[in-house]
């Protein structure tokens, strides 16, 4: 079993060093041993924005912001080697800090310094696209593109994937050349307070990436609410986004929102079992079920529904939970003593709304400390019951029965979510049919959960707007400016001359 190694004891990053909050405000790391955490207000945040606005303006931008993307993709790329190089101790201290289990943790660590790579060879690229010609229909104009940082960006992020969460915001919007200031979730803040760490060692320029900790109503509020801050990125639950977005509005400025969701996986009749009960439970349980876009409603054909559910409880008991730091461990406790009692909230309410719990529905025998809950599968599901439509966060999956094509589809868009979807099948043609129904932002054909800097990540309906990752989350921090030039020796000629008179 891997040593839990002790919880280095950081500040505030802003301007490029440790700060003492204004208010010294201090909230306590609940896992493993009692810790604090240094908890920023408005203060701070004022600060911390002064910070990123000086840091753009310095040497008129020269600094930073309209530097070559090739001169801010050297500190990406010695961002991610410093990551690579403190991996094993990175990838301990978040699952120290969200329980998650350590191979997946170390994953984390390993997209982490994939994604600042890959929006290095981005930055660089961004300097051959600027000036991209328009093609005019008249002669006498020419035209093009300029593509420039946005400015100052928050970026809000939750505690499910906390390095990660904030990679996938911090990398794109350093790449495009803005100023950050990263609130991560008060539930799990340590490895984003080491990535300032990182900052520091391979010598960012002050103020570029600010990191203020703290409670949302205390340290994102301000933030959103902030005159100097030109965007907000928001990662997290529907309740915060919908509020985010009503406070950005009278300054008009922009969000875009990842919101969670309530994800479909179908299962059609023709799947070898066990590699489809593999990729249903993996869609799921992953991550202790702390997934955004876990596929957490199995739609299953209905004649081989029974042998399903019998090999996927089979699979099930085989899970390893344990203490997430142990080898081999595949089910780690859920973040916070809140999350644990709401996961088994939503269990008790399922029972009793009328539906059955197959199996799990409580904690482990063997684990008589800490918030473990065993994945558990929910049948019996009526689609007006609070299981089917709200996200449990949490190692819940419901189940539903189908007969055809169209039934499986209408039930998997049954849902004001829009992020994530699966299908799973022999037939390529009818993968293909319904991946085009699907509401989703996100479809897995064969599997489910896979995910890759490359590719575009965001939602429609209540998951929110907006896409992170691949060109599109570079473009998420970028402002497009037309520039139109007149290339006649003509004059424009559309008033009469008053020397022609």
């Amino acid at each position: 079993m891997a040593m839990a190694i002790p919880i280095p004891s950081r500040q505030l990053f802003i301007n490029g060093e440790w700060r003492e909050p204004v208010l010294k405000k201090r909230i306590p790391i609940v896992n493993p041993t009692t810790e604090e955490i240094v908890a920023a207000t408005a203060e701070d945040v004022e600060l911390a924005v002064d910070a990123a606005r000086q840091a753009l303006s310095r040497n008129k931008g020269k600094d930073w912001s309209s530097a070559s993307g090739a001169f801010r993709a050297k500190y990406l790329r010695a961002i991610a080697a410093k990551i690579t190089e403190r991996k094993s101790e990175l990838a301990n201290l978040e699952t120290i800090d969200c329980g998650k289990p350590l191979e997946e943790a170390v994953w984390d660590i390993d997209d982490v310094a994939g994604c600042f790579e890959y929006y290095a060879d981005l930055a660089e690229g961004l300097d051959a696209k600027q000036k991209a010609p328009v093609s005019l229909p008249m002669e006498n104009f020419k035209s093009y593109v300029l593509k420039e940082p946005i400015g100052v960006v928050g970026l809000i992020t939750p505690w499910n994937y906390p390095l990660l969460m904030a990679t996938w915001k911090v990398a794109p919007a350093l790449a495009a050349g803005c100023a950050a200031i990263l609130k991560p979730s008060e539930l799990a803040s340590v490895t984003c307070l080491e990535l300032a760490e990182v900052c520091r060692e391979v010598g960012l320029p002050p103020g570029i990436l600010n990191i203020v900790t703290g409670l949302g109503p205390e340290a994102g509020a301000p933030l959103v609410s902030h005159p100097h801050v030109d965007k907000i990125a928001f990662t997290g639950s529907n309740a915060t986004g919908i509020r985010i977005m009503a406070a950005a509005a009278p300054m008009v400025k922009p969000v875009s929102l990842e919101l969670g969701g309530k994800s479909p996986i179908i299962v059609f009749e023709d799947v070898d079992l066990d590699k489809a009960v593999e990729w249903t439970i993996f869609g799921c349980f992953w991550t202790n079920g702390q997934i955004c876009s876990a596929t957490s409603r199995l739609l299953v054909h209905e004649s081989i529904a029974a042998e399903f559910l019998e090999r996927m409880v089979k699979w099930i008991k085989n899970i390893k939970i344990s203490d997430p730091l142990e080898e081999g461990c595949r089910l780690g406790p859920v973040v916070s003593g809140g999350q644990y009692e709401k996961v088994l909230k939503f269990i008790s309410n399922a029972k009793s709304e009328g539906a059955t719990i197959l199996c799990g529905g409580a904690r482990p025998e063997h684990l008589k400390k800490g918030f473990f809950v065993e994945p558990t599968v929910i049948t019996d599901i009526a689609t007006s019951m609070q299981i089917w439509r709200e996200e449990v966060f949490g190692p819940v999956l419901c189940v539903k029965a189908f007969s055809t094509e169209d039934e499986a589809i209408e039930l998997a868009n049954d849902t004001r979510y829009g992020l994530g979807a699966a299908v799973i099948s022999k037939d390529l043609e009818r993968c293909d049919r319904v991946s085009k129904a699907f509401q989703a932002g996100i479809v897995w054909i064969n599997c489910s959960q896979p995910c890759f800097s490359q590719a575009p990540w965001g939602g429609k309906k209540h998951s929110g707007f907006g896409r992170e990752l691949g060109e599109w989350g570079l473009d998420n921090y970028l402002s497009v400016k037309q520039v139109t030039q007149y290339v006649s020796d003509e004059p424009w000629g559309w008033y009469k001359s008053p020397s022609k008179l």
